[in-house]
């Protein structure tokens, strides 16, 4: 076996992360195993793309590692081993748990508060007259109800942090177990032993500070839960198109069956109004389609017998029957979704900085907090409980959440946006390179033009008639699959031409076909071919020329070495394409077309679409050639093209992008796929990479902008613990809320 096919490849959930430097931690953690390849660490998602070999190491023994590191590896059984999402819409257990805990945190926090600042101001002797407790009673009740919040509801902060102090290291929940901690145990060692202190320090303690801090970041942590299952939503309506069962045929008789039950060629029916289960060819019927969640084109699609129809899309009007090709795993909305998934999962290289970062970031607030409280106790003379206060505040207010969550969640909601819109993305690094573009090279058939070419003139010379040259060419051309051929069979067939068998027939790329039909030696294809076979074409000069400076592919035909004509072939642009050029240039990019069409026809097509750049004569072989240089000259270039014959030229790009071909070629062919093959689509998806990557600037400038002011006004000591707790909390809620600000965006 092969050592790449030996390594297993799982995507799953991992609990207790909080910020990026438990990303890093979870991360380093299985990476240091034997057998693991790579660990990729989502936070927003928070799951890990895990790409490891099952011979050198188990799931059990990852799990292990995970948690001794403080977080839990969620490790499917085998019967869920395939499936083990939360169904579509309902919560997790871990989001249950912390919506639990951060409730009865709150419940036991606001009585603590209130009782905590009465106690604290001139009422509390008014208070005393229907109070029961005295001071030192009511300190012992806001003892044994902070210790509940702290064993209860803070336990999850100091398991952690605890774990991962055993490995001499530390995250997000070192800062909240220190802060939180120093307030509790200071203040449960005043109360149960007050003649340890000074009496004008008896009466402070900080219950209020330890209980309220937990349960602001808890509060936090649930909304920025609530927002990040909104950032998923994209996934959820795409997960929920499938409808749950399917109507086929069996044994003569139509029934209803759970449409996991739907195999390879089944006769599946759908009635008007009804969800398409599976995808597959009509077989019988005449319909249009909705098919807007897919290809995100808002008008239905007219389909009849042979047409292909895609698994989740809206029977409008008509009953049709049709044949299951693609069940399961293997339909388009099941790639779309793996695809949306493995993006969202991705990192992209802007986050290498917040990384970094957030590898030395804990560490550094420890010592800046260690600092602050001995300047302010031992130079300052402040005293004890200010110097402490001051010591929490820069911890808590430090806590690097929003870091962790400033790209992950801009890529989930960007990537999802696109899905929504027809446009699928391979991962975020692709995402990201969009935005640098500076150059567009567009293939000319099927991507400005219709890709459907038909004949337009059909010219004979030199004595023959043009049946003769029709069915010459028609022949011929029935054994290629090249477009310009099969718009001359289908030309020949309308004139009721009927081909004759061909022998010796041989196809020279980039240049056209040899044959045998009828006794008759027969060329067809270009002026390249006319004259390596020493065929005069001085005769068609002219007609070459108009045929060119109308923007038709002329096709040369020749028999037994006379040119025997000539068939001029018309691809009209799209209607979308001119609208799309002109954006792109609006954009203050650089359109190219490039085309294996002579010049003269290749420079006729890219005027009508308002194309100055033009590369002609191009042979497939070579567009990838033309591409690089391109790239030689400094610039990024973006591919568009088909996806399959384009497709070393998609690789060579900076971003390939493959017109239309999502229901025909995997979708991971290429870094972007249009799954509706409109040039618009293009400036769209560079469009949307502009606009995450703005968003992904912002949420990293507000997360290291609110810790350079954060920090030092804790250390002056300006910033109330309890203030920087709900600041610490507000923060990580605004950078997914930034981030859901794309879901509305305009492309």
């Amino acid at each position: 076996m092969n050592k790449k096919e030996s390594y297993q490849t799982l995507t799953l959930p991992v609990e207790g992360m909080t910020c990026a430097s438990c990303v890093l931690r979870v991360e380093k953690t299985l990476k240091k195993i034997e057998g693991v390849q790579e660990a990729n660490v989502n936070l927003a998602t928070e799951k890990v793309a895990l790409t490891f070999d099952p011979s050198k190491v188990k799931l059990p023994e990852l799990a292990s590692a995970v948690d001794a590191a403080g977080y839990k590896l969620v490790v499917p059984t085998e019967e869920s081993a395939e499936h083990h999402k939360t169904p579509t819409g309902e919560p997790t257990e871990s989001y249950l748990k912390l919506k639990r805990e951060f409730l009865f945190s709150a419940i036991l926090t606001l009585p603590i508060m209130v009782i905590s600042m009465v106690m604290m101001t001139p009422t509390w002797a008014g208070f005393t007259a229907w109070w029961p407790l005295s001071m030192d009673d009511t300190n012992k009740l806001l003892l044994i109800a902070t210790t509940l919040v702290m064993a209860v509801s803070g336990k999850r902060f100091f398991t952690i942090a605890w774990k991962l102090a055993r490995h001499f290291t530390s995250d997000m929940n070192t800062l909240v177990a220190v802060g939180t901690g120093t307030a509790y145990l200071y203040s449960t060692l005043v109360v149960l032993f007050p003649h340890w202190f000074p009496s004008d320090v008896r009466s402070h303690v900080y219950f209020d500070t330890a209980a309220v801090i937990v349960t602001l970041i808890l509060m936090g942590r649930l909304l920025e839960a609530k927002a990040k299952q909104r950032a998923s939503d994209a996934i959820k309506k795409l997960m929920e198109l499938q409808p749950k069962t399917a109507r086929v045929v069996r044994n003569g008789r139509d029934i209803g069956i759970p449409i996991e039950d739907v195999v390879h060629d089944d006769i599946v029916i759908v009635r008007p109004g009804e969800k398409i289960p599976v995808d597959g060819l009509i077989t019988d019927g005449f319909t249009s389609v909705d098919e807007s969640m897919v290809t995100g084109e808002s008008i239905p699609v007219e389909k009849t017998i042979g047409d292909k129809v895609i698994g989740g899309t809206i029977n409008k009007n008509g009953s049709i029957e049709f044949r299951a090709t693609a069940v399961g795993k293997e339909t388009v909305i099941a790639q779309i979704i793996k695809l949306v998934e493995a993006a969202q999962g991705s990192k992209a290289p802007i986050q290498t900085l917040a990384n970094k970062i957030a590898s030395v970031f804990v560490p550094i607030v420890i010592g800046i907090s260690l600092l602050t409280f001995v300047l302010w106790f031992v130079v300052g003379g402040s005293g004890f409980t200010a110097a402490m206060m001051n010591f929490i505040a820069v911890l808590i207010i430090a806590c690097p959440c929003a870091l962790g969550l400033a790209t992950p969640t801009a890529i989930m909601v960007g990537t999802g946006l696109g899905a929504t819109r027809g446009i699928l993305i391979k991962n975020a690094e692709s995402l990201e390179r969009a935005h640098k573009v500076q150059t567009v090279v567009l293939d000319k058939t099927g991507t400005i033009t219709s890709g459907k070419p038909s004949v337009a003139d059909v010219v004979p010379l030199n004595g023959f008639d043009s049946a003769t040259l029709l069915h010459r060419a028609a022949s011929v051309e029935k054994r290629s699959e090249h477009p310009l051929g099969q718009a001359i069979v289908e030309y020949a067939q309308s004139k009721g031409i009927a081909p004759a068998d061909v022998h010796s027939f041989l196809s020279i790329t980039g240049r056209g076909i040899t044959a045998t039909v009828d006794g008759d030696a027969v060329l067809i294809g270009n002026r390249l071919l006319m004259d390596g076979s020493s065929v005069n074409v001085v005769e068609a000069e002219m007609i070459l020329q108009r045929v060119a400076e109308e923007g038709k592919t002329p096709v040369l035909v020749s028999l037994n070495g006379r040119l025997a004509g000539v068939i001029a072939i018309a691809d009209t642009i799209k209607p979308s394409s001119q609208k799309a050029v002109v954006r792109l240039k609006e954009m203050g990019l650089e359109v190219v077309m490039m085309s294996g069409d002579n010049r003269r026809t290749a420079e006729a097509i890219a005027r009508q679409a308002g194309i100055e750049r033009v590369i002609a004569e191009v042979l497939p072989h070579d567009k990838a050639k033309h591409v690089h240089a391109l790239q030689a000259e400094g610039r990024i270039v973006a591919m568009a093209g088909d996806g399959i014959n384009d497709a070393p030229a998609l690789a060579q790009a900076d971003v390939g992008i493959a017109m239309g071909t999502g229901t025909d070629v995997a979708m991971e062919t290429a870094d972007i796929t249009l799954m509706k093959s409109d040039l618009r689509g293009v400036a769209e998806a560079i469009q949307l990479s502009h606009k995450t990557i703005r968003a992904i600037k912002q949420n990293l400038f507000w997360a290291f902008i609110y810790n350079v002011i954060g920090i030092p006004v804790a250390a002056l000591g300006l910033l109330n613990p309890i203030y920087a707790a709900a600041a610490m909390a507000f923060s990580s809620v605004s950078v997914v809320m930034n981030s859901l600000r794309l879901r509305f965006t305009n492309l």
